[in-house]
């Protein structure tokens, strides 16, 4: 497994997804939600995942995480809630089918959720369980060293701890109904500081 094998869909809505959080987005956050969907790509491929909607995938991790910017912060919905909002306009602006923009929003409210069943819904799965690794550390162990090392020294954490503690812990505080509170809660900031491609990117 190695980069290059994967490549970001060459459709309209995927490059608009990638020029939005491009534009919106720290360094830190775009390698993020780069990496979201490099981990989700990988996952598939280990897990030799069938039928993954690789446009749609790759349109919600570039968008997981626009409700953390302050340009798309909802006063009252939860962030990944407003940045599926961000991916049905931005999809609907594309062409994209109610039902399929409506299906971005899920995937991008769902990788919030503590597990996602694959049965229902393969591309929030996916999602869930990259980002899971990118910001719990959670299966940091699965996918190949290799490429892990490979994906890190072209899109590196940088301040990506930093951030989105801060920007999580800011939701929670604002919006205590939301998953922001219950990232907060369970820990994230301090699985953010302990993170092991953190502590030890190289290993």
């Amino acid at each position: 497994m190695r980069l290059h094998d994967f490549t970001a869909p060459s459709t309209q809505a995927a490059r608009a997804a990638f020029q939005l959080a491009a534009s919106y987005h720290s360094p830190a956050l775009l390698n993020h939600v780069v990496r979201s969907w490099l981990w989700a790509e990988a996952f598939a491929l280990l897990e030799e995942r069938r039928n993954v909607d690789h446009e749609l995938l790759y349109t919600s991790a570039m968008l997981h995480d626009m409700g953390i910017v302050p340009a798309f912060d909802n006063v009252a919905l939860s962030y990944e809630e407003a940045g599926g909002h961000v991916a049905v306009a931005l999809t609907a602006g594309a062409g994209w089918a109610p039902d399929r923009r409506q299906r971005a929003l899920d995937v991008i409210v769902r990788h919030n959720w503590p597990s996602v069943d694959p049965a229902m819904d393969v591309e929030g799965y996916l999602l869930e369980v990259a980002t899971g690794l990118d910001i719990s550390g959670s299966r940091a162990d699965v996918l190949p060293r290799d490429f892990v090392q490979e994906v890190l020294s072209t899109y590196p954490r940088l301040t990506l701890a930093d951030e989105f503690t801060a920007g999580v812990t800011d939701q929670a505080r604002r919006k205590p109904t939301t998953a922001a509170h219950r990232l907060v809660h369970d820990g994230v900031p301090a699985k953010l500081a302990h993170h092991p491609l953190e502590q030890n990117p190289n290993a």
